[in-house]
């Protein structure tokens, strides 16, 4: 890691921890006075400042560039290249770049607007330091500190830089941030003997941005900027880079399908029309045309929209999309793999459980605003935790001002449990003064206060682990008097902890005894051997809680078929409960079990394993890959900085916008603004959503594409007419008419079913056999009853025969027409256009309402009639454009019937083979 690159700079592979201070200093070129402000300055000029490095940034040039490079672009340009230089029409080409600019601008805008938001979530770095420099305490700005420099740092302070601790006492640091620990770690100036102690066991170190939530301490600068354990951890991005989107794969497969498709088929026009004899200018023409019908131009332009107006959504929602196509990804997601601390839980410790008296209690409520209350299981006893309460708040360093605590978490929770059993702690406080204290050590493992009574009487109040606390008592209290601690009660109060263990909790005891009336304060000498004779006020249950609906989610995401993994530095014991509580089952195994898997085995256990506890962010990558190795689509989710490599390497990283750090911030796909799990599964039904109209958009404009194709061939071979439709006619039907229809699908409402169905499978295309069918169906419709207009239109309206544009306008109209009623069809593929469920997307019955007034005035307007080389119709013609095309409505309803009726009684008889 880091400490042992720099030590290795220093001359010694020893790394920081291992070394006494003394030697950390002299190796660093200090002393206890700081450096020189002349030494400093050199060494800023040498080390670079103590800041992250940003990443280069992407000219706007380089930006548009990419987003030109979309494969579906490419097809976009080839077209009006062709248009251009075969047909010599200006209008062809004008409209193409029309859509490639708006395609352009709604991605570029959405990017830009997601940087922006993010921008204003970066609050991680700390801005000023109080720094030892020739022989005077000052402040500097952070980014100025460099190896060598002496740092002090206190509760409520932000680490600036990784340091060796020189000095300090009862010093505790909450580093979930960075190893995922929930509870705060000792540190002190002793050096690890373990040279190869784990980051979370290095007690003599702190860490860039992790949070001193106890005492003060002098620290010496070891590492800055890229060079601190964060910047170890930035190493690993760099080199778990995740591949396309399965979004992207797929417009991407579909995009060559088409262009090889175009150019079969303008091939097979091309021969078709020489061997019938029919002139080179005339075939190039139609096959213009025909390539332009067979490419659907708007496809990446309404992709872009779809996914754009979910991004928007989900903003709304509390998510902040950096990747358009990142929407989608997550509807396809099969597992989730997430931080436990600050994801699924507040990172906020809380009294839940409180054994004392002789009964047992549960404390509701949670965070550090006080709400809540002390319940008994039996309703008739009304718990007395008087004695326990203030012992809970004397024997206790932290502040809770209006909700925001300062201090230790664990100290928080008592303060608030002292608080639901009734005590003004302020009060409480200021009545009691503290005459004198032991402060917590974890060679002893509690903490101890003599407070005065207002009598005048001293107080012994202690607080600890049970092994530390229960052999130095002789009685406990039992609601009403000291007994004394036999045997059995000792006994009862070990079975007591170890229930409250067993179920995740953290346990403390509370004790204290009179301290009698003496003339002055003991010292912290003499008082560490006189906590004896200690009466156990009682047992408490502390757990960091799961947010609120966060099971109600994990349950909702295995509805959906997704599989929800916690991965997490805390405890097994402890994560194994919190996962029992949120309903995520599996198997649970530490970060040592793992160490122990190889690669292939890992990847045959990754789906059936529910937790990983004790982690470090390489565990968290191998099982992400593992994950993944099957094809599947993983999210992973996570705050720290510890989740970032993982949240890179996962196909959708998803970081927390308020506790997030910068670093997994900026390699997550996602930014939760709202810190909310369950606004990770309304991302996914989104996601759903959007894929779902993206794959009714493609069914809609390709049903028009295979149309077109059928019209061209079987005209030429029926000799019915040399271009059927002109090239312009073909770009007016697929980027003007098919736009409104398009943009409309792009926000039809998620289907009720969306979380209901299994996740797609990591290689479906597009283009499934079932959709292609019907596609092929559908266009087969909609091109025979086009050529059987243009076929008939002068037999069945002889006072128009002779008219050049008649009947390839009459045609025209029926094709647009059948348009319409195709977009009613494709919304849903078993609902009837005449549901309920069909009257909520108000864009759709506009669209129904735009396209067949343009196509109006297309063919009734003089103007564009010279433009778009139509006719004027009478109504009695529109009525035949509309009866024929109305056909495929009434037969795709006939099919819907049909698959209704065959669900409804393979239901029917599934209940009987129950029965």
């Amino acid at each position: 890691m880091t400490t042992t690159r720099s030590a290795a700079e220093s001359g010694t592979p020893t790394p920081w921890h291992a070394l006494p201070p003394e030697e950390v200093l002299s190796r660093l070129g200090t002393g206890p006075g700081g450096l020189s402000s002349t030494e400093a300055g050199e060494r800023l000029a040498g080390h670079g400042p103590n800041t992250m490095p940003d990443a280069a940034p992407v000219s706007a040039l380089r930006r548009v560039a990419r987003l030109l490079a979309d494969p579906m672009i490419l097809v976009l340009a080839v077209a009006a290249v062709v248009s251009a230089g075969v047909s010599r029409e200006w209008e062809t080409p004008v409209v193409i770049l029309l859509v490639v600019v708006l395609n352009t601008i709604l991605n570029y805008v959405q990017e830009t607007r997601a940087e922006a938001g993010l921008a204003a979530l970066r609050d991680m770095s700390v801005p000023r330091s109080r720094v030892v420099r020739d022989g005077v305490e000052i402040e500097v700005d952070s980014s100025d500190l460099v190896p060598g420099d002496i740092v002090v740092v206190e509760s409520g302070d932000r680490v600036p830089a990784d340091g060796r601790v020189l000095a300090g006492s009862r010093v505790q640091v909450a580093e979930s941030s960075l190893t995922g620990e929930s509870v705060p770690v000792d540190k002190s100036p002793q050096a690890v003997e373990d040279v190869d102690a784990p980051l979370g066991d290095r007690s003599s170190m702190v860490f860039m941005n992790t949070e001193v939530t106890r005492g003060r301490a002098r620290l010496v600068v070891t590492g800055t900027g890229e060079h601190t354990e964060m910047g170890a951890i930035a190493d690993l991005l760099s080199g778990a880079a995740p591949g396309q989107t399965p979004l992207q794969k797929r417009i991407g497969a579909l995009a060559r399908v088409l262009t090889a498709i175009a150019l079969v088929v303008v091939g097979l026009v091309l021969v078709i029309g020489l061997v019938r004899g029919q002139t080179w200018e005339d075939m190039l023409l139609s096959a213009v045309s025909l390539a332009v019908a067979t490419i659907p131009e708007g496809l990446t332009a309404v992709v872009a929209f779809t996914l754009a107006m979910g991004a928007s959504r989900l903003a709304r929602e509390g998510a902040i999309i950096k990747n358009l196509a990142a929407v989608e990804t997550l509807g396809s997601t099969s597992h989730i793999a997430t931080d436990k601390t600050g994801t699924l839980t507040l990172n906020e410790m809380t009294v839940t459980r409180i054994v004392a008296g002789g009964g047992s209690y549960s404390v509701t409520g949670t965070g550090y605003g006080g709400s809540g209350a002390v319940l008994s299981s039996d309703p008739d006893v009304v718990p007395d935790l008087r004695r326990a309460a203030v012992a809970m708040s004397l024997c206790n360093d932290a502040i809770i001002d209006d909700g925001r605590l300062v201090g230790d978490p664990t100290e928080g929770a008592l303060l608030v449990a002292a608080t639901k059993c009734g005590i003004d702690v302020e009060g409480l406080r200021a009545a009691r003064p503290r005459v004198a204290q032991v402060p917590f050590d974890s060679a002893y493992k509690f903490m101890a206060t003599v407070n005065r009574a207002p009598g005048g009487d001293l107080v012994l109040h202690v607080k600890g682990a049970t092994g530390a606390v229960l052999p130095r008592a002789t009685h406990v209290w039992d609601g009403a008097t000291a007994v004394e601690l036999d045997d059995e009660r000792r006994g009862a109060l070990r079975a007591d902890t170890e229930g409250l263990a067993a179920s995740g909790l953290r346990t403390l005891l509370v004790a204290a005894r009179p301290f009698g009336d003496g003339d002055g304060p003991p010292d912290e000498d003499s008082l560490l051997g006189e906590v004896r004779d200690l009466t156990v006020l009682a047992v408490l249950g502390i757990v960091d809680p799961p947010r609120p609906r966060a099971a109600e989610s994990i349950r909702i995401a295995h509805q959906a078929g997704i599989s929800v993994h916690m991965i997490t530095g805390d405890h097994l014991v402890t994560a194994s409960a919190i996962a029992r509580d949120l309903g995520i089952g599996g198997e649970a195994v530490s970060g040592v079990e793992l160490d122990r898997i190889d690669a292939e085995e890992l990847s045959a256990r990754a789906a059936r394993l529910g937790v990983l506890a004790r982690v470090t962010p390489e565990h968290k990558i191998r099982m992400v890959r593992a994950l993944q190795a099957d094809g599947d689509v993983v999210a992973m989710t996570g705050d720290g900085v510890n989740d970032a490599p993982a949240l890179r390497q996962a196909d959708i990283g998803i970081a927390m916008g308020i506790t997030g750090t910068d670093v997994s911030k900026g390699a997550a796909d996602m930014v939760l603004t709202d810190d909310n799990f369950s606004t990770i599964v309304s991302a996914v039904r989104q996601g759903r959503g959007i894929y779902d109209n993206i794959v009714k958009f493609v069914k809609f404009q390709l049903t028009t594409a295979w149309a077109f194709v059928i019209v061209f061939l079987a005209s030429g071979l029926l000799g019915l007419a040399t271009v059927p439709f002109t090239a312009l006619q073909v770009l007016l039907v697929n980027i003007v008419m098919d736009g409104p229809p398009a943009m409309a699908l792009g926000v039809e409402p998620v289907e009720k079913d969306a979380m209901r169905r299994p996740p797609r499978p990591a290689g479906e295309q597009i283009l499934t056999l079932t959709r292609l069918v019907r596609i092929l169906w559908l266009g087969v419709v909609m091109a025979v009853g086009t050529l059987l207009v243009l076929a008939s239109a002068e037999a069945v309206f002889p006072d128009r025969a002779g008219e050049p544009l008649f009947a390839t306008t009459l045609a025209y109209a029926t094709f647009v027409f059948f348009q319409v009623f195709n977009l009613m069809n494709v919304r849903s593929d078993h609902g009837s256009v005449f549901s309920r469920d069909m009257a909520h997307n108000a864009p759709i019955w506009v669209a129904l309402g735009a396209v067949p007034l343009l196509l109006i005035a297309v063919v009734q307007v003089p103007f564009l009639q010279g433009v778009f080389d139509t006719t004027s119709l009478r109504a009695d013609e529109w009525l035949l454009a509309t009866a024929v095309a109305s056909s495929i409505l009434w037969l795709e309803e006939l099919r819907k019937a049909g698959a209704r009726w065959r669900t409804r009684r393979a239901g029917v008889s599934g209940r009987m083979d129950v029965v």
